[in-house]
């Protein structure tokens, strides 16, 4: 897949911060090359996104990874939403269900950075790889904001790696744009939010915001923030 690369990144970014986040939206599906897709977690804030996105291109591609240890609230988040919006949703899997994997690698996720690399590694990454190019996608839009962690603070509206653009529309959004976005627009988040997880991932690497002493640990024991798919 060839893409086009004249486009002047730089300019454009510079450009952006200006705009709103629909404004970025609608001028990445103008100029940006398709297959044009949006990947979820279905996680906390989840529905700002989705609705930005499909208000904008209702059949857009909806990628989602279920690692096979999401909570059973996100499940049915993912189910509520795929219904309210009409999410044309594509969800793609670990190359090995739980069982399997567990047999060959016992609970990596236990054995420090290291085990939690090769997991996350196996359970998220190759998954949403396999989907990126088994779908063609060459622009990715993603709902990944600066405020989430140190490591997206450098992160630009508009990047191009590995022969794909990647779209961030809603990244210099604080938490309080979100909560007035949801408010706005009578969307939910993810029901665990109101049992305090501020970030939720898998179930043996997501903690509640009650069950630590500080919002990193909330995630991945602490030991790192993100889980690969932004880095």
């Amino acid at each position: 897949m060839m893409l086009d690369t004249n486009i002047d990144i730089d300019l454009i970014n510079k450009r952006m911060v200006s705009w709103t986040a629909s404004q970025r939206i609608s001028w990445a599906l103008k100029n940006l090359p398709k297959q044009h897709i949006v990947s979820t977690s279905f996680g906390a804030q989840a529905a700002v996104m989705l609705h930005l996105m499909t208000f904008h291109k209702p059949d857009i591609l909806v990628v989602f990874i279920d690692t096979g240890y999401l909570f059973d609230e996100t499940i049915e988040f993912s189910k509520h939403l795929t219904s309210t919006l009409n999410l044309n949703l594509k969800t793609f899997r670990p190359l090995l269900d739980r069982e399997k994997y567990e047999k060959k690698f016992g609970k990596v996720w236990e054995n420090g950075l290291e085990g939690l690399e090769l997991y996350n590694q196996n359970r998220k990454v190759e998954p949403m790889q396999r989907a990126l190019n088994d779908l063609h996608a060459a622009t990715w839009f993603s709902g990944i904001r600066k405020e989430q962690s140190p490591t997206r603070e450098q992160k630009m509206f508009v990047e191009l790696s590995n022969n794909r653009y990647k779209v961030s529309p809603i990244l210099d959004w604080t938490s309080e744009d979100i909560d007035s976005y949801i408010k706005d627009n009578s969307l939910e988040y993810n029901p665990l939010w109101h049992k305090g997880y501020i970030s939720i991932g898998d179930t043996h690497t997501t903690k509640s915001i009650y069950e630590v002493e500080s919002i990193e640990q909330t995630r991945f024991f602490g030991l790192k923030r993100e889980c690969g798919l932004h880095e």
